[in-house]
């Protein structure tokens, strides 16, 4: 968000951006308020908050336009271990306190050869409600064959470990304490020169946590919203040769009607630039992941008629 309102504010100095972090759980809350013209979240809006939408969008609703794609990165810090293969069950029961052992045989057997250490896990979640966390535990639910006994959700819900306060904060402690894992979106991971696990999913070999290998699972995503709502289907469960799986997209939430008059030629103005081809390669070089053009020409086509 930073560069592209860094890039929008040179090309139209009449307009200022603000905006400001806090987690998807909080931008939802503060766009049903009223107090913002757009929310970021990296998870759709669920049945009951479009429907406390409509409070702030007259005569409309809240909808969801995927505006940034990218992946959760399992973030790591252990010593003499710079490659690390984990999987659904084994990621899931890490995080819930089921495997408390890096040495613990389920590691052991998805790293022959590695040397890891009889040392206890430190494993680190966010304390925000985070659409980070939602789209973990969406893949958690889809690929742990119940080792992962929670239903997805923006709120943390597994057992033990330590919490830390967004992703900033998660990778923080993950670079500060010894033997710990967390996760995080990549471009996190990269500022903080994080080892990301690679995903055993399937396929012939275990597949790293990269922005090319997750654009492979975005050219399969199938939008499933109705109306002007594009919420995207995400295969979190994929097979697919160098498909990454544990993938997110942030949508920004915005009024299909009932936008407040004063802002609407503004907030269309700088969404036109956030979708386009520019904007898009522009964060595709800090880790994050530009969006198919398929969905991308539906976003431009929903954007002009906002009102």
């Amino acid at each position: 968000m930073d560069i592209w309102k860094n890039a929008f504010s040179a090309a139209c100095p009449a307009i200022t951006v603000n905006y400001g972090g806090g987690g998807s759980g909080a931008g939802v809350q503060q766009f049903i308020q009223g107090k913002v013209a757009f929310a970021g979240s990296d998870s759709a809006l669920k049945p009951e908050e479009v429907d406390a939408t409509k409070a702030v969008c007259t005569g409309g609703q809240g909808i969801d336009l995927p505006m940034v794609a990218g992946l959760v990165s399992i973030v790591f810090n252990v010593e003499g271990v710079d490659r690390l293969v984990l999987d659904g069950p084994t990621i899931a029961k890490i995080f819930d306190s089921q495997i408390t052992k890096w040495n613990d045989p389920a590691i052991a057997a998805l790293n022959p050869g590695a040397k890891l250490p009889d040392a206890e896990i430190q494993a680190l979640h966010r304390s925000d409600d985070s659409g980070t966390t939602a789209n973990l535990t969406a893949y958690l639910a889809a690929t742990s064959g119940g080792a992962w006994p929670y239903p997805p959700s923006k709120t943390w819900a597994g057992k033990g470990g330590q919490s830390a306060n967004g992703s900033a904060g998660v990778a923080a402690q993950v670079k500060q304490v010894d033997n710990s894992i967390g996760y995080v979106e990549l471009s996190f991971a990269q500022t903080n020169n994080l080892k990301s696990a690679a995903v055993a999913t399937g396929a012939s070999q275990p597949v790293d946590a990269t922005a090319a290998n997750a654009a492979n699972t975005f050219a399969k995503a199938q939008v499933v919203g109705t109306g002007s709502d594009l919420t995207l289907n995400l295969d979190y469960a994929t097979k697919e040769e160098g498909a990454y799986p544990i993938v997110l997209v942030t949508y920004e939430i915005v009024c299909d009607k009932g936008n407040k008059p004063a802002s609407l030629p503004a907030l269309k103005s700088f969404l036109t630039y956030t979708i386009s081809d520019e904007a898009q390669q522009a964060i595709g070089q800090k880790g994050y992941v530009p969006l198919p053009a398929e969905i991308t020409g539906k976003v431009k086509t929903v954007i002009p008629q906002l009102s």
